[in-house]
C-alpha cells in the first residue's frame, strides 16, 4: 500500500495548493515550539521563508549574519555568538521541533553528544540550501520529525525524505496511531518495538477497537490512503481474539484489561486510550 506516489529524483514539488491543510496543523506541537536553525546567507532567506510559513518558528542565526536574519525574519529570529555547536543544549531544552539548514553530516556531529532517549530527544530535520529535500534525522515519529518534514513538504516544496519503515511503506506505525485525535498509549519500551516489527514485517497483528473515532486511518502519520494492512485484522471486541495467533494486540478502549488476558497479552499489547478527539 503507498501513500501516494513519490516525486522522481530531481524533481522540485509545488507548496501546497489552495484547500490543502496548512502547514502548521502537521505539525505534534505548537509552531512556537519550533526553531529553525541557518549558518549561510543563503540558508538564513531560506530559514526567512520557513518562518513565514509556520507562524511562531523562531530563526537562530549567527551574530554576523544580524542583518540578514532580521530581514529574513523579522520579529522573530535570535543571534547568538560563537559556534552553533554551543547552542544545541538550550535549543534542546526550549524547543520540540529543529529545523536545520546546515549539512546532514555536520548536524548529525552536532546533535550527537546531547542525544537522551526517544521519549525526549526533539525532531530533528535537515533542510538543504536548494530547499528540495527534508530529511528527518532523530525522533522521526514520537519527537514530530516526520511530521515537520510533511509540514516543510506542503509549505515550501521540499520533499519529505521518510526513512522510517512504517511510513517508506505506508503501513501502520504502532506509536503513533490515534495520537492527532488526542488517544493516549499505554505500553512498555519492548511492547512497542515487538508490535511495531510484527507490524512492518508482515507478522499477523490484531487490531481491537472498542472504543474512539473510526476515521482516523486517513489521517494517521501525516495521512494514509488505500485499505488498511492486510496483516492488521479488525476486531470489536477484545474477547473475540485468540492472542496467540498474532505477534501484537492493538486495543482501543476504555475499560481496563481484563485479569483473564493479562497473561496472554504480555509483551505483547499496546493499549490506546481514546480521550478528547479533535474533530
Amino acid at each position: 500500500m503507498s501513500a501516494g506516489a513519490p516525486p522522481q529524483a530531481g524533481t522540485h514539488p509545488a507548496p501546497a495548493e489552495a484547500g490543502a491543510p496548512c502547514p502548521e496543523a502537521l505539525l505534534p506541537f505548537p509552531p512556537g515550539r519550533l526553531a529553525v536553525v541557518a549558518i549561510t546567507r543563503h540558508g538564513i532567506a531560506l530559514a526567512g521563508r520557513v518562518v513565514a510559513a509556520l507562524p511562531g518558528a523562531r530563526l537562530f542565526a549567527p551574530r554576523k549574519y544580524h542583518s540578514e536574519a532580521h530581514a529574513a525574519a523579522p520579529g522573530a529570529c535570535a543571534c547568538y555568538e560563537g559556534k552553533v555547536g554551543a547552542q544545541v543544549p538550550a535549543l534542546f531544552a526550549n524547543f520540540d521541533g529543529l529545523v536545520a539548514i546546515v549539512s546532514l553530516g555536520a548536524v548529525v556531529r552536532l546533535i550527537a553528544p546531547h542525544l537522551k532517549d526517544k521519549d525526549s530527544d526533539p525532531g530533528v530535520v535537515v533542510l538543504d540550501e536548494a530547499a528540495r529535500w527534508a530529511i528527518p534525522v532523530l525522533s522521526g515519529h514520537l519527537g514530530g520529525a516526520n511530521a515537520i518534514a510533511a509540514a516543510l513538504q506542503t509549505a515550501i516544496g521540499a520533499t519529505a525524505v521518510l526513512t522510517t519503515a512504517s511510513d517508506a511503506r505506508g503501513t501502520l506505525a504502532v506509536d503513533l496511531l490515534g495520537r492527532e485525535l488526542g488517544w493516549s498509549l499505554e505500553a512498555s519500551h519492548d511492547e512497542l518495538v515487538r508490535a511495531s516489527a510484527a507490524m512492518v514485517n508482515d507478522e499477523a497483528v490484531a487490531l481491537v477497537q472498542e472504543a474512539g473515532r473510526r476515521d482516523w486511518w486517513p489521517g494517521h502519520a501525516n495521512g494514509r490512503s488505500g485499505p488498511l494492512p492486510a496483516n492488521l485484522h479488525c476486531f470489536d471486541r477484545l474477547e473475540e481474539v485468540e492472542p496467540e495467533c498474532f505477534g501484537a494486540v492493538l486495543w482501543i478502549a476504555h475499560r481496563t484489561l481484563p485479569a483473564a488476558y493479562e497473561a496472554r497479552l504480555a509483551g505483547k499489547r499496546v493499549i490506546y486510550r481514546p480521550g478528547v478527539e479533535h474533530a
